[in-house]
């Protein structure tokens, strides 16, 4: 991929994954899919290919991808879910024409016939987890810069991050230099 964009962060989790290609929200936001082969890009490695993308297709995985936050971000929180987001999610899920597939290998592959069923994929698994049919539950990302919605599948429940790689480290690296600098940088 061009290294003129930023990396993907892709988690175990579709819906919130989609999220997540739009980072940093409280912060500088970062978008991941900036152009509509970035968007065809992501969706490769989401396990969910298709040929081309156009602009206006970029748009409606925009609009999902929205959705899916202002829902998940009420539901992790124990609000109502904002009527529009719910029916931008719908609208996508019922418009998606995706098959499941099962490989001779035993994986389950999608037969798509382009954006609108990879979206419509990807607001299937947004309506399980908002329905509460996976197990798990939503929680916010407790960076302030982040505060993304994330799947929690961890035993305890408890996670803190949507990804300890960036949030987690970042936030972990800054309390450790301002106890360094608490305690005269000595150690």
């Amino acid at each position: 991929m061009p290294a003129e964009f930023p990396d993907f962060r892709l988690g175990t989790v579709l819906a919130t994954s989609f999220t997540a290609t739009l980072t940093e929200r409280r912060g500088d936001p970062v978008e991941r899919i900036p152009t509509p082969q970035r968007l065809a890009d992501w969706l490769a490695v989401s396990g969910l290919a298709v040929t081309s993308c156009t602009t206006a297709q970029l748009e409606l995985a925009r609009e999902l991808r929205e959705s899916i936050h202002a829902a998940a971000t009420a539901a992790a929180s124990g609000e109502a879910l904002p009527e529009a987001a719910v029916r931008v999610i719908n609208d996508r899920s019922g418009a998606g024409r995706a098959a499941a597939i099962l490989t001779p290998a035993g994986e389950r592959h999608w037969r798509l016939n382009g954006v609108e069923d990879a979206l419509g994929v990807i607001a299937a698994d947004a309506i399980a987890i908002l329905a509460g049919e996976r197990d798990g539950r939503l929680a916010r990302c407790a960076s302030p810069t982040c505060r993304a919605a994330f799947f929690d599948t961890s035993q305890s429940r408890t996670r803190r991050w949507c990804d300890m790689n960036t949030c987690g480290n970042r936030q972990k690296k800054a309390r450790f230099h301002a106890n360094q600098r608490r305690s005269g940088g000595s150690g």
